[in-house]
């Protein structure tokens, strides 16, 4: 099979922990030692968030008074080059000698007029608690969101993904049988100006729709997305929530799910179910495989 994995930025670094380079490559080679079980029987494909990543690279860029801080699509393609180069390396660690990765700086185009732009909902960087989070506001005027009571964090435009730029150079690595790194943190984000021109913008797009997107056009078998939660839950905020474990794409649409989080990791999922036929599932990346295999997470299949 054919299978395009996403990788959530939240599974890379775990919330609460330090945003170190050590920490993170640790996190990697655990997600590199499920990929390459994946990449045993299957031919993968990895894409990956940076939510946490290119939050943090804005804060240190921030810091820095001497220049302007760099723009948004500029801190997105430092943070695919920095998280495409460890998991190809720890994935290469842990594959049999012989196998062949390669990690693409991947733009992808979104609409200059898309809405999103005006209504910022993608949470990036670190969480803030209390006054802290205040203060931040206050300092950098950038929008805010409480994910959890008390806790908040930067939000920033998410356009949806029109189409990745790089689309035939990903297909020729995947059909040479090399494993593919693409899509970073949702790709790039670009438009096209009157002229022709290809320019980046001020947004984070969502990894699990570029995902899904690149899924459907390299007609992949299976889309996974692959987080720190268990499954897609029905009532998460209540004391009786419950876990999803199969479900068609017109069940999951009738039901409400957080904007920032699950939400477009369930939109992405019906996309491509009902564009392909085939199947998606999200869950934890310990179990990769058992969700492929319908024995964990939540599977979304037609019908």
């Amino acid at each position: 099979m054919r299978i395009v994995v996403a990788l959530g930025g939240n599974a890379l670094l775990k919330r609460g922990e330090p945003m170190t380079a050590d920490v993170q490559r640790a996190n990697v080679r655990l997600a590199a030692a499920a990929l390459a079980d994946l990449a045993a029987d299957h031919d993968i494909v990895v894409a990956h968030g940076n939510g946490p990543q290119v939050g943090l690279l804005a804060l240190q860029a921030a810091a820095y008074r001497d220049v302007a801080p760099y723009p948004l699509d500029v801190l997105g393609a430092e943070s695919e080059g920095m998280i495409g180069y460890l998991v190809e390396q720890e994935l290469m660690n842990a594959l049999p000698e012989g196998a062949r990765c390669a990690t693409l700086l991947t733009q992808v185009e979104v609409d200059r007029d898309d809405p999103a732009f005006g209504n910022p909902t993608k949470p990036i960087g670190p969480v803030y608690e209390g006054a802290e989070a205040e203060r931040v506001r206050a300092h950098s005027g950038w929008a805010m969101v409480e994910e959890e009571t008390g806790h908040w964090r930067r939000v920033v435009p998410s356009p949806l993904p029109r189409r990745i730029t790089q689309l035939d150079t990903i297909r020729l690595l995947v059909e040479a049988g090399i494993i593919v790194i693409c899509a970073g943190g949702g790709g790039i984000p670009t438009v096209r100006s009157a002229s022709g021109r290809m320019e980046g913008v001020e947004a984070v797009i969502d990894k699990d729709r570029a995902s899904g997107l690149l899924a459907r056009d390299l007609r992949a078998d299976a889309f996974l997305m692959l987080t720190d939660v268990e499954a897609v839950f029905r009532g998460w905020d209540t004391p009786d929530r419950e876990a999803i474990r199969t479900a068609a794409p017109r069940e999951l649409r009738a039901m409400a799910f957080a904007a920032g989080s699950m939400g477009p990791k369930v939109e992405a999922a019906c996309d491509f179910v009902e564009a392909t036929g085939t199947m998606a599932g999200i869950g934890r990346l310990r179990d990769a495989r058992a969700i492929l295999e319908g024995r964990a997470g939540t599977l979304v299949k037609p019908g």
